[in-house]
């Protein structure tokens, strides 16, 4: 069996290690919760979706200011 992956744009978030474990579970927590989100509001969309970056980084955003995590918008295969 084959399953071809489209190429897409994905976030890449990185916790420093200065931030304290558990704010920084609580930080990935919402990320995830973003993408539950997402796939509700877009029927069943999920981070390959063309527009996922564009539709979830302003949120992405916010989050970072409050857990201040890094990231970046890669494209991967």
């Amino acid at each position: 069996m084959k399953a071809r992956i489209p190429k897409h744009r994905e976030f890449i978030i990185n916790f420093p290690d200065s931030i304290d474990q558990n704010k920084a579970n609580e930080g990935w927590a919402k990320l995830q919760q973003i993408v539950e989100d997402y796939k509700k509001a877009h029927n069943g969309a999920s981070v390959y979706a063309p527009t996922f970056i564009e539709d979830c980084e302003p949120e992405v955003k916010k989050l970072q200011e409050e857990y201040g995590f890094e990231y970046t918008v890669e494209f991967v295969q």
